[in-house]
């Protein structure tokens, strides 16, 4: 057993922080600071689509299992890159054969955000960099979840795009 002590804060334990406060708006940041995004949206806590995101893509870029993400409207979200260390990753190895840029810091690593072409009204928020996670209300690529994983009861499960054909349909 470790004597390591931790400042309560440092392990970013999301209870922490009540939901009352995002009333209006959360920001969050990357690892380093560098990077804030704000979204502003009096519904943050409500119904938005929010999910699990099982594919190969969106499995590297969060460097786990699973990506968690929110799908937002742009023009709810505002960030700053106050050192200049946004950068921007084209994929184009997607299902829909159209971009998605992805953008990190350049300087700690941290996934931002995805913009794909198929929604140019919308960012696809990595929900890791908030200090609290909305409850996800689906799983997107549900039939590539590992079998060891299980099922998060409660979420709408879709084969493979959200809104589409659900899995076991």
């Amino acid at each position: 057993m470790s004597n390591i002590a931790y400042k309560s804060d440092f392990t970013g334990d999301p209870k922490q922080h009540d939901t009352s406060k995002f009333s209006e708006s959360m920001t969050g940041t990357c690892l380093c600071g560098s990077i804030s995004v704000t979204i502003h949206d009096k519904e943050l806590f409500g119904e938005k689509p929010r999910g699990h995101f099982h594919c190969a893509n969106c499995r590297k870029v969060s460097g786990s299992f699973v990506s968690s993400n929110m799908a937002i409207e742009k023009d709810k979200v505002t960030y700053m890159d106050k050192n200049g260390t946004l950068k921007v990753y084209d994929d184009w190895a997607t299902g829909s054969g159209k971009r998605v840029k992805r953008l990190f810091c350049g300087n700690c690593g941290s996934p931002v955000m995805s913009q794909p072409d198929i929604f140019p009204h919308m960012y696809m928020l990595k929900m890791g960099m908030f200090p609290r996670i909305p409850k996800p209300e689906c799983e997107s690529f549900a039939e590539h979840r590992h079998d060891w994983q299980g099922k998060h009861d409660g979420l709408k499960q879709y084969a493979l795009i959200r809104g589409q054909k659900k899995l076991g349909e």
